[in-house]
């Protein structure tokens, strides 16, 4: 290696090390669930995974993929075009579509590459692309990768979003772009109003719902059906890595015209594999599985209210919000990834994230919660985290 980039390389991550910002993996020997054993650590309680309803290690999920890669083999060999595409990635994209309520899905190896291949594709000098600004870092490079004009407003403030749209008017194409869950917030977009903008000043809307598809609404179909407007988003894009079985994976859902657009030039799209088969596999089972077991999706949504309300009642102060992403907020970085592996000691596994993640000042601890944790697994990371918190000093009151 050159020796010039590697001794900076050397200096950055000391710099790391020194801040107390360095990151560490955690090496895991089980398939992800509730406990998992970690490597030199045991039985480990895992609060800070996507798992949302525990799909990740449900036998019928875990067959299906098992089944796919019999069938089908170990991988696509090319893209899609060029060697032909396999039916276990049409019946996907089919159940996506009607999963969600719209006229087509095109599935990727990943929602960034869904997001990263959606804007550049179709949007150019023209145009106007209108982005919240704590959306995720894949949709801001999807953003960046545009030649499009590029706004961001303020965190889910609809008078400076119409502002912006007012100022697009003789744009070709206004295009705004949001979360549906903000994943370092736990809160929701303003979806209502969002699209009433839309109409109001012709716009079209796209939704990254990774963090509500499966969570959000009466049957989990996502943020759209939790504010009533399923089916009517003109664009959705979403992962398969996280609810929904949590392999791997992304999508775009909309109309079929724009997946055929983007079957055509989305580059991503042209040149990348497509899903391995037992992914796409154990994909399909898993959006079958939440369709016939919505009780999952209501005792997701019990467990994180309790969780939530149990935090409030030990004094400390989780982010108000209705998903199960419940960040604690404690300032410095260094003291959140201080407090995380701390947690960890406690056989509680609780992300600490800070800057550049989350502002100055910001720094949080991510917990996660699961259909599949029982009420003996929340309290035992209730007790883990007030023990903590009073440990380096976090302002706490007694609990029953």
């Amino acid at each position: 290696m050159n020796q010039a980039f590697r001794v900076r390389l050397d200096e950055e991550l000391k710099g790391f090390k020194a801040a107390g910002v360095y990151k560490k993996l955690n090496h895991i020997e089980s398939p992800q669930a509730p406990w998992v054993v970690m490597e030199g650590r045991g039985k480990v309680l895992v609060l800070s995974s996507n798992n949302y309803l525990g799909l990740a290690a449900e036998p019928e999920v875990v067959e299906a993929g098992r089944s796919a890669l019999t069938t089908y083999g170990a991988g696509t060999a090319s893209v899609r075009f060029i060697c032909g595409t396999f039916t276990v990635h049409r019946a996907l994209e089919h159940e996506i579509a009607l999963f969600l309520g719209t006229e087509s899905a095109l599935s990727y190896v990943s929602c960034w590459n869904a997001n990263t291949g959606l804007t550049a594709t179709f949007l150019g000098e023209e145009d106007v692309l209108i982005s919240d600004e704590l959306n995720h870092a894949s949709i801001i490079d999807g953003v960046r990768a545009t030649k499009t004009n590029r706004k961001v407003y303020k965190h889910s403030d609809m008078k400076e979003l119409e502002s912006q749209l007012v100022a697009a008017k003789q744009a070709r194409h206004r295009f705004i772009f949001t979360d549906g869950v903000f994943s370092m917030e736990g809160d929701l977009c303003r979806l209502p109003d969002i699209m009433d903008l839309a109409r109001k000043h012709d716009a079209i809307v796209a939704v990254d719902d990774s963090h509500g598809t499966g969570v959000m609404g009466r049957s989990g179909r996502g943020v759209p059906e939790h504010f009533g407007v399923h089916g009517l988003v003109d664009v959705v894009t979403s992962t398969l890595g996280k609810a929904l079985g949590g392999a791997a994976g992304g999508f775009t859902a909309g109309p079929l015209a724009l997946t055929d657009y983007l079957t055509q030039r989305s580059r991503p799209q042209l040149f990348s594999n497509a899903l391995p088969p037992t992914v796409a596999g154990s994909a399909l089972a898993a959006i079958k599985f939440v369709q016939t077991h919505p009780e999952r999706v209501e005792t997701l949504r019990s467990n994180a209210a309790y969780f939530r309300e149990r935090l409030k009642e030990s004094g400390l102060k989780p982010l108000a919000g209705e998903t199960p992403i419940v960040p604690i907020i404690v300032g410095e970085t260094s003291l959140a990834i201080k407090m995380s592996e701390r947690l960890l000691e406690e056989k509680v596994f609780v992300t600490g994230f800070g800057f550049p993640v989350v502002p100055q000042g910001h720094a949080r601890l991510r917990c996660q919660i699961s259909a599949a944790h029982t009420r003996d697994d929340l309290n035992f990371a209730l007790a883990a985290l007030v023990k903590i918190a009073r440990e380096v000093g976090l302002p706490t009151r007694p609990t029953s």
